[in-house]
């Protein structure tokens, strides 16, 4: 069961106690589903009873307990359990939260490249020479990755816990631990006809992780991962001064908003005028960053805070969290080719066996919740504090997912790759939304 259907699950147990004329109130549109906080426990929780304790006429602890009736009816739910003020602590059936949630997101791919040659165009083209939108044309994605990707210390090596070895192979690489025709994945990085399928891929809006076993049709159909209907047919007004910050916090938040359902539109205003959006100005222009270093540069921090324009942007240090993130997205690519060579592909499943895969999987379903905070708060920083929560999460989890030695490819390596092909997804789908591009090779 996904977090989606669960949602709809716990609506339909509201409606129940509704007609059963348990609760008085009228059955919300939605109800937001998360996994657990401190304290809770289960595969995920909500606070449905917590928002109808008020319009109910009773408790929280009351309400609750009426609907986990209902909820430990449902199939598929192994029991429920009532934390805190209120809480439902839902425990689904075996291990199946997991691969549904996977599955979930993969079924999504296709939605997420149509969406890239769709709303994801939506947004203010060419701010003050720093490019907008996601990168489908495929010289920007060239362009920017010369920008960014490229910062080496002068000797030629990337300076971080994940640096070069004397052999030009870094120690994260999993490929290293399969055989000799792994390398031959980073040795592409540089090779221009790598380049030029790079290229095509992106033009087309194509996803380069063909190889899940999923519908091709279910995934053309699918609505894109986290996009959901809580501003459907909203116009929300975005008025910015004529000032970089602002103009690219409000050109993302068209996209994001656009995630929602809704549509904004962006006026600017002259000194004196009533603003919806004023960030801290950026202390200096931050174009010479390069397109993507420039605007993570002015979105990753809070509105409040003053943006850091130096070249920490483009080092490829573990310190730079968008260098974190984008290596993150590049070694999901990589595991996935690296799979395809010894034979295997991505099939969502079980992963009760790998810990390490836990942090990760919370990342990914608060994901929804993380874009429609974005939107409703105008807020791309929490956005992209997520997308670095995910790139951090995986990178801790890739060592597991391809088999080492003589060790043959089982059930478990094609569900961790799907969880790391997903975790991939969510990450190249969230810097779209950003206006920054998503190398398959760094």
């Amino acid at each position: 069961m996904t977090p989606v259907e669960l949602s709809r699950t716990v609506l339909c147990a509201v409606r129940r106690a509704v007609d059963d004329g348990e609760l008085s109130v009228a059955v919300p549109a939605r109800a937001v589903v998360t996994p657990p906080g401190p304290g809770g426990s289960g595969d995920y929780a909500t606070n449905i009873a917590l928002q109808l304790a008020r319009p109910a006429g009773r408790s929280a602890l009351q309400v609750a307990e009426i609907l986990r009736s209902h909820l430990r009816d449902t199939a598929g739910v192994a029991d429920v359990e009532i934390t805190g003020p209120g809480f439902l602590n839902i425990h689904l059936e075996g291990s199946g939260a997991t691969a549904s949630l996977v599955r979930e997101i993969l079924q999504c791919r296709g939605g997420d490249a149509a969406a890239r040659q769709g709303i994801l165009r939506t947004g203010i083209n060419g701010i003050n020479g720093i490019n907008s939108g996601p990168a489908v044309d495929s010289q920007r994605d060239v362009d920017s990755h010369r920008d960014v990707d490229s910062s080496t210390d002068p000797d030629g090596s990337t300076d971080a816990d994940r640096d070069t070895d004397a052999d030009g192979n870094t120690d994260i690489d999993r490929e290293a631990d399969v055989d000799s025709d792994a390398r031959v994945d980073r040795e592409a990085d540089v090779d221009s006809d790598a380049r030029v399928d790079r290229e095509a891929d992106v033009d087309r809006g194509a996803d380069v992780d063909s190889d899940v076993h999923l519908d091709a049709a279910t995934r053309r159909n699918s609505r894109p991962y986290g996009h959901a209907p809580t501003l459907q047919g909203r116009v929300i007004p975005l008025r910015v001064p004529y000032e970089i910050r602002a103009e690219v916090v409000a050109d993302s938040l068209v996209r994001i908003i656009a995630t929602q359902g809704g549509r904004a539109e962006v006026d600017h205003v002259r000194a004196g005028e009533r603003v919806d959006l004023r960030p801290v100005p950026a202390p200096e222009d931050p174009a010479p960053l390069g397109a993507d270093a420039a605007r993570w540069a002015l979105l990753y921090p809070a509105p409040h805070d003053r943006p850091r324009i130096t070249a920490d942007h483009l080092l490829q240090r573990e310190s730079n969290p968008l260098f974190r993130v984008r290596y993150a997205h590049a070694r999901a690519r990589a595991l996935g080719r690296n799979a395809g060579r010894l034979g295997f592909d991505a099939v969502p499943g079980d992963l009760a066996d790998v810990t390490a895969a836990d942090p990760l999987v919370r990342a990914l379903a608060e994901y929804p919740n993380a874009l429609t905070q974005a939107a409703a708060h105008r807020a791309p920083d929490r956005l992209a504090r997520h997308l670095v929560a995910v790139a951090d999460a995986l990178l801790a989890f890739q060592h597991t997912v391809l088999p080492l030695g003589d060790e043959k490819p089982s059930a478990a390596h094609r569900a961790r790759l799907a969880l790391a092909v997903a975790a991939g997804t969510v990450l190249a789908g969230g810097l779209s939304l950003l206006g920054i591009s998503a190398p398959d090779y760094l």
